[in-house]
């Protein structure tokens, strides 16, 4: 099993007004273990919904130097290569990627598999939440995970999808 497991925090919720990608967090798997990872805040211009940063706790202040969308796309683009993607709720997730790659003039063809929607068909839980999928299997979370971080939230989706995929 090869996938790359990704997670974006962005500046609000939708990329047809104007929102952005400000980080961007993914984890290579092979073989049932994490073997490589990405994670970079990204400073695409965009102000900040103040109800986004109340849940990922990202500033505007944070993004000042950070690299620009142009130098992140294409970077991520050759760490994810032709791998098939996952991600918790990929809809969401996959949108912002899907309009920033075509912002730098790139498709975005690989297969997208969902964590959310695997979670929701295999299990019965009151919510299915990334912390609620992760906790189900593994118990608390890491005590050093900052959730609704990118690189965090990837590595925990990577290891919920492991497991789903045995359910």
């Amino acid at each position: 099993m090869k996938a790359v497991v990704f997670d974006v925090e962005t500046s609000g919720l939708s990329p047809q007004q104007g929102h952005r990608i400000i980080e961007l967090g993914a984890v290579k798997v092979e073989q049932g273990r994490i073997v490589d990872e990405f994670c970079t805040l990204v400073n695409g211009g965009a102000a900040i919904d103040p109800r986004a940063q109340a849940v990922h706790g990202i500033s505007s202040a944070m993004l000042r130097g950070q690299p620009r969308p142009e130098d992140v796309i294409p970077r991520f683009r050759d760490f994810i290569g032709r791998y098939s993607l996952v991600a918790h709720n990929a809809v969401f997730d996959t949108r912002f990627l899907r309009a920033e790659f075509a912002l730098q003039g790139f498709a975005l063809p690989n297969a997208v598999e969902c964590t959310l929607l695997l979670s929701r068909r295999k299990l019965r839980l009151p919510d299915h939440r990334l912390e609620t999928v992760y906790q189900y299997f593994f118990g608390e979370l890491p005590p050093d995970a900052q959730p609704h971080r990118a690189l965090d939230d990837a590595r925990l989706a990577a290891q919920i999808w492991l497991k789903l995929k045995k359910v």
